[in-house]
């Protein structure tokens, strides 16, 4: 078998190259000048996924917005199609919102408390009053009494305005609780397939390192779908997303309770699995090629394409990374490793 490790060098230029594909730069801020949209991170990722991406549903939402969309209509369609950035910008929003809305209850309670206190300083005043002078008129006790009345009205009143204040910015605020947890959902999901997406892998990597007894027993698999940008341009986007969805079930189902699946990038998976040696991870590798390689077959008209849709995998432990960035780094040299070796499509790292 090929050492992963051994080949690091040689391939990082290859993956450096694809990370940060300038051609790709370009052509999205070219596109974004010719339409007058502001140079906004959130605005390149709407532009990436509708171009790069290649979601025609986006694309042309896009286009419907005209020369020079307005940023709250670009914003909504980054709500739409559940891109990060515009999740977290709407749920940043939704946060100071709410920020601002308890910031007015406590003012409200405040002024409430004020009119509260007034007139228990006029009830003390007027008891003072009336037990001092024995000789007081009927006429000025009862304008006393009435000045009560008026303050106790007031307090009463401020009292039934907040009380109905409250429930309406309490149903507000499950609202907004609501929505920040579904930008939260959408901001760790993938979009096409449902699945986890990067963020939520570094995530789980990260807790998995944190634990006390440590990330020990643990082997992060990488899977590349071999050519899926020429799948892509030759059946359309929809045949690629649907292919994408199947892998992610079968993916799923061949994970347990304990373990974790997600989809990292276009073409790529993670899968996360506890309490397996290098051994019980490779033999889980070749299980999954073997199982894409069998189920996942499309209809083509082309004789000479069998339809069989084809993946490299890498192979990492936590063992040989001492952070959750290293393991990352172990597993993405094996799987460079396995795209540039077709004969052995499944490699492991430092083996």
């Amino acid at each position: 078998m090929q050492n992963a490790s051994a080949n690091a060098n040689a391939l990082v230029p290859r993956e450096a190259a694809r990370a940060a594909p300038m051609a790709d730069i370009q052509k999205i801020a070219k596109h974004m000048a010719r339409l007058n949209v502001a140079a906004l991170p959130r605005n390149y990722e709407l532009f990436h996924e509708a171009i790069i991406g290649l979601n025609a549903g986006l694309a042309q939402d896009i286009a419907a917005l005209g020369s020079h969309p307005q940023q709250p209509m670009l914003d909504e369609l980054g709500l739409k199609y559940r891109l990060v950035g515009h999740c977290g910008l709407a749920g940043e929003t939704s946060r100071n919102e709410a920020s601002r809305m308890l910031r007015d209850v406590a003012e409200r309670l405040a002024e409430g408390l004020k009119h509260k206190n007034a007139f228990a300083r006029a009830c003390g005043t007027i008891l003072k009053s009336v037990s001092g002078h024995d000789d007081q008129s009927l006429a000025a006790f009862l304008s006393e009494i009435d000045y009560l009345t008026a303050s106790l009205s007031t307090v009463l009143a401020a009292e039934m305005e907040i009380g109905a204040k409250l429930l309406d910015d309490i149903k507000t605020l499950e609202t907004l609780e609501r929505g920040i947890s579904a930008m939260q959902s959408a901001a760790i999901a993938d979009r096409i397939t449902g699945l986890p997406n990067r963020i939520a892998l570094n995530r789980t990597i990260a807790d998995l390192y944190k634990r006390e007894e440590g990330a020990a027993g643990s082997a992060l698999i990488m899977v590349d779908i071999d050519n899926f940008t020429d799948l892509n341009d030759k059946y359309g986007t929809q045949a690629g997303n649907k292919l994408l969805k199947k892998l992610a079930g079968l993916f799923s189902k061949s994970v347990k309770k304990n373990d974790f699946v997600a989809r990292t990038e276009a073409d790529e998976f993670a899968l996360l699995f506890s309490n397996v040696g290098m051994q019980d991870a490779m033999t889980i590798a070749e299980r999954l090629r073997a199982s894409v390689e069998d189920n996942l077959v499309f209809a083509t008209s082309d004789k000479a394409d069998p339809g069989r849709l084809t993946i490299s995998i890498g192979v990492a432990l936590s063992t040989d990374a001492a952070t959750p960035g290293q393991l990352q780094a172990n597993a993405r040299v094996a799987l460079l490793a396995a795209q540039s070796n077709p004969r052995q499509p499944v490699q492991a790292f430092g083996r």
